[in-house]
């Protein structure tokens, strides 16, 4: 058992020892709405995200990637009388994601998303409105995405689909979830390992 307990830290050593680390940012635009469990969906709004992210080989074109970065969601809506409005819901978010990379550059991900509230407002009819206490602390999301890291570039360009499957909304109607599709660069600032 022991020898085996040995092997194992082993190879965890050898494979973190010749792993490409990658520390980097990454800036890209929003588009989102909110659903609800009726099926209504409202207009979407344009908005954007900006953080930074960690990538961890784990095999040959394997990696975990966590992330932190600050994400502005919402909607727009009409009413009956014609009036407008928008609700600016903003998170950090912090996705956790598994990474399958191709020798030539693209990749595909997927994985959970845990958001934490930062601010919420609405704004209609050019009068804005704190509506946090409205709003859940916490949201939970799954991420689908694909993208291009440049060969022997640190410049990469990511497309996703944040799918909410939580209820944000903190009374007793019905089910609202985000739902946010996101395009962004990204630029590895450090890498570490072999090329």
């Amino acid at each position: 058992m022991k020898k085996l307990a040995l092997i194992i830290i082993a190879g965890i050593s050898f494979a973190t020892a010749h792993a490409q680390f990658q520390f980097g940012a990454k800036a890209g635009v929003n588009l989102t709405n909110l659903s609800d469990a009726q099926g209504y969906s409202a207009r979407t709004q344009a908005s954007f995200n900006l953080g930074v992210f960690f990538k961890m080989p784990v095999a040959r074109g394997l990696a975990v990637q966590p992330e932190l970065y600050y994400s502005g969601q919402g909607d727009k809506f009409l009413d009956g009388t014609g009036g407008s409005g928008a609700d600016h819901i903003n998170y950090f978010n912090v996705p956790i994601l598994l990474k399958f990379a191709h020798h030539s550059g693209f990749y595909v991900e997927t994985g959970p998303q845990f958001g934490f509230l930062v601010s919420a407002k609405t704004t209609y009819q050019d009068v804005t409105t704190d509506i946090k206490d409205q709003i859940n602390s916490t949201d939970f999301a799954w991420v689908f995405g694909f993208g291009y890291k440049i060969p022997m570039s640190p410049v990469g360009i990511d497309f996703r689909y944040n799918a909410g499957l939580s209820n944000i909304a903190n009374d007793n109607g019905p089910s609202v979830h985000n739902n946010v599709f996101q395009f962004g660069l990204t630029y590895v600032l450090f890498s570490s390992g072999r090329k």
